[in-house]
C-alpha cells in the first residue's frame, strides 16, 4: 500500500498497537470474565467494546488517500476467511475488519461528492431491510448459520461462549460514511459516534423484540440515520449549491 506508513503518525500507530492489543487479550479471555445479566452485557457491548472495536477505524483514517487498497482489502479478506476455516477465530476477526476498512476506502475514491454518499445513506436501508426479514441474509442466518458466522464480525460477550454479530456489510457502510465524513469535510468525531451509537442501538432493540441470537435486525438503517443526523445540514448546503457553469477548453 503507497505511502501507508508515512500517512500514519507515530501517536497513531502507537494508539493502533495498543488498542488492538487490549481487544486481542479481551477476546482471549472473555469467557473467563463474570458472566453478567443480558442488559448488562448490551450495554457493556455498546459503551464499551463495540466502541474500541471501531476506535480502530478512526485511527487508520488517513489510510483512506493510500494506493492499493483494491487488492489490499481482497488479500486481507481472503485471509480472514482462511483464518476462520483453519477456527483461528480471533485473528481472523480483526481481519475482517481490516479487509473492510481498505475496501470502504477504495469504494470511496469512486465517489464525486457528498451527494452521492447522502444517496447511498437514503437507498441501503431499505435494501438491508429486505435482505434481513425477507432476503438472502434471512435465509443465511436462519438456515446457515455458519456462513454467518464466516461473513460477520463478532463481538463475544463477557463470560460466555456466544457473540453478537454485524455482517461484513455492515462493517464496509461503517467505514465509507466515516471516511467520506473525513473526505467531504463533515463532522468527522459527530459521525463516528453517531455510527457507534446506530449499532448499540440496533442491538439493543434486537434483545427487546426477543431477536438477539436468532434472527436479527438490520443494521444499516440506523447507521444511515446516525450519518445523515449528524450531518444533514452540511450535506444540504452543498445541495443547495449552485451549479459551477462548465468551462471552455
Amino acid at each position: 500500500m503507497g505511502g501507508a506508513t508515512a500517512l500514519l503518525t507515530r501517536a497513531r500507530g502507537l494508539a493502533l498497537v495498543g488498542l488492538l492489543a487490549v481487544l486481542v487479550l479481551y477476546y482471549e479471555v472473555h469467557e473467563s470474565l463474570p458472566n453478567v445479566s443480558t442488559w448488562w452485557d448490551v450495554s457493556f457491548l455498546a459503551f464499551v467494546l463495540i466502541p474500541a472495536c471501531f476506535a480502530l477505524v478512526l485511527v487508520v483514517l488517513p489510510l483512506r488517500r493510500a494506493r492499493g487498497l483494491l487488492p489490499v482489502g481482497l488479500a486481507l479478506l481472503g485471509v480472514a476467511l482462511l483464518l476462520d476455516h483453519a477456527s483461528v477465530d480471533v485473528p481472523a476477526n480483526f481481519v475482517k475488519l481490516a479487509a473492510m476498512t481498505a475496501l470502504a476506502f477504495w469504494f470511496l475514491g469512486y465517489f464525486e461528492s457528498v451527494t452521492w454518499v447522502a444517496l447511498i445513506a437514503f437507498l441501503i436501508p431499505w435494501v438491508d431491510a429486505y435482505s434481513v426479514w425477507r432476503g438472502p441474509t434471512h435465509h443465511i442466518i436462519a438456515k446457515r448459520r455458519d456462513v454467518f458466522a464466516t461473513l460477520s464480525f463478532a463481538f463475544p460477550i463477557p463470560g460466555e461462549h456466544g457473540a453478537a454479530n454485524l455482517g461484513l456489510p455492515d462493517l464496509l457502510f461503517f467505514c465509507l460514511f466515516l471516511a467520506a465524513a473525513a473526505r467531504f469535510g463533515l463532522r468527522v468525531g459527530w459521525t463516528w459516534a453517531a455510527l457507534v451509537a446506530s449499532f448499540g442501538a440496533t442491538m439493543a432493540l434486537a434483545v427487546a423484540h426477543d431477536f438477539f441470537g436468532i434472527g436479527g435486525l438490520p443494521a444499516l438503517p440506523l447507521l444511515s440515520l446516525g450519518f445523515l443526523a449528524v450531518n444533514i445540514d452540511l450535506v444540504w448546503r452543498v445541495l443547495r449549491r449552485p451549479p459551477r457553469p462548465a468551462t471552455e477548453t
